[in-house]
C-alpha cells in the first residue's frame, strides 16, 4: 500500500476525532439555550431509543428557553421522561403539544464543572488522534518490513503522519480554548 494512501486514510480518521469532539462540544451547556444540548438524547420510541432531533422540530427561541415540538404528540410523555432521565438537570414543562426547556443561568462553580468536561473532552480527543498516529506508524513499519515501500517512503510517511498529529493537536486545543472561553463567559 502506497504511502500516500496511509497517510490519506489516518487523515480520514483525525477528521473523524476532531468531527466527533465538534458533537461532542455541542451537549455541553454555556450561559443561552441551544438546541445541541438537547439533540442526541435518546427517547424510548415505540421499544426503539431515538434521537430526539428525529422525533422533533428543536428551536431557542429565546435565550434561555428550548421549545421541543413533537412530531408525533403521543411521544410527548416519553420524551418528557428522556429530559428528566438525561444529566441536564432541566425539568420539562409541557402543554400536551409541545414541551418547553427553561435553562437556567449557570453558576460560577457549574461553569467551573463544566470547563472541566471541556477539558476532559478535548484530552480524549487528543489520544484518540495519538492512537491515530500509533496506528499509523505501525502501518508504515509493516508495509516496509514486507518490502512494499522503501524504508525512506516510511520515513517520508511517518514525517506527514506527525504532522498531521500536530496540527490536529493544535486545533483541538484552540477548540477546547474557545469552547472552554464560551462556558466561563456566558
Amino acid at each position: 500500500m502506497p504511502t500516500q494512501k496511509i497517510v490519506a486514510e489516518h487523515k480520514l480518521l483525525m477528521d473523524k476525532a476532531y468531527e466527533h469532539l465538534h458533537n461532542e462540544f455541542k451537549s455541553v451547556r454555556t450561559g443561552r439555550a441551544s438546541t445541541g444540548l438537547v439533540e442526541n438524547i435518546r427517547v424510548e420510541y415505540y421499544g426503539t431509543p431515538t434521537h430526539l432531533k428525529q422525533l422533533a422540530t428543536l428551536s431557542a427561541p429565546e435565550a434561555n428557553m428550548i421549545v421541543i415540538k413533537p412530531f408525533d404528540p403521543a411521544s410527548i410523555k416519553e420524551i418528557e421522561k428522556a429530559i428528566r432521565n438525561s444529566d441536564l438537570s432541566i425539568a420539562p414543562i409541557s402543554d400536551g403539544k409541545v414541551v418547553r426547556l427553561n435553562v437556567p443561568p449557570l453558576s460560577q462553580e457549574r461553569r467551573k464543572q463544566l470547563a472541566s468536561q471541556v477539558k476532559q473532552l478535548g484530552e480524549q480527543a487528543k489520544v484518540s488522534i495519538r492512537n491515530i498516529r500509533r496506528d499509523a506508524n505501525k502501518k508504515l513499519d509493516d508495509e516496509e518490513k514486507a518490502k512494499s515501500i522503501s524504508l525512506d517512503d516510511r520515513d517520508h510517511g511517518k514525517k506527514e503522519i506527525d504532522e498531521l498529529t500536530r496540527q490536529y493537536t493544535d486545533i483541538m486545543d484552540k477548540a477546547v480554548k474557545t469552547k472552554t472561553d464560551e462556558v466561563m463567559q456566558s
